[in-house]
């Protein structure tokens, strides 16, 4: 299974079965805080909506086409994070992220996306990753950019959220550019 240490705060893991709980509970109080930029929220009500959003990103992670993990800071989950979507042929990977309302302001996803771009760059051998985010998501855009990821459009009506379309702004960094960054 995947997990990986960040810091001694913080720690990413594989979403497992018994995540289910914790991570529903963690949805159910911060569901007004994420409904702004969340489209799926209406469709997790019970703790079986999140127990069969685990099974899919379990399938995810074996057939190697996304990676999505727990956040865990302290030890509790917090939010989750990964790959979304992982394109091998490409060499690209998509990250997506979310973050209970509690633990915000802390610093806690710009190192966990930092941390993302990494290990694409240096695990999976990718040559890029993007953050797609919606315009008007002030919060999550800013995290690419502190970043230093290169804002390379806007993809017009990219998202239905709940009672209207909103653009996406993508983000993208190369696996050189990083490299650079890093140095």
């Amino acid at each position: 299974m995947f997990t990986y240490k960040i810091d001694h705060d913080l720690s990413l893991k594989l979403l497992e079965p018994q995540d289910a709980q914790a991570l529903f509970e963690l949805t159910v109080k911060s569901r007004s805080h994420l409904k702004e930029w969340l489209p799926w929220l209406d469709f997790t009500t019970k703790v079986s909506d999140t127990e069969e959003f685990i099974a899919g990103t379990m399938r995810g992670y074996a057939n190697r086409s996304s990676l999505s993990a727990a956040i865990l800071y302290h030890g509790e989950v917090v939010g989750t994070a990964g790959f979304n979507n992982i394109n091998w042929s490409n060499k690209t990977a998509y990250i997506g992220y979310w973050l209970g309302e509690g633990n915000q302001g802390k610093g806690i996803m710009t190192r966990v996306v930092s941390t993302l771009t990494t290990y694409a760059f240096e695990h999976y051998a990718l040559d890029k990753v993007e953050i797609r985010a919606a315009v008007g998501n002030k919060k999550s855009r800013g995290i690419p950019e502190r970043l230093g990821y290169i804002k390379e459009g806007t993809i017009r009506q990219a998202e239905w959220l709940y009672d209207k379309y909103v653009d996406h702004v993508v983000y993208g960094i190369l696996a050189d550019e990083w490299q650079e960054k890093s140095e």
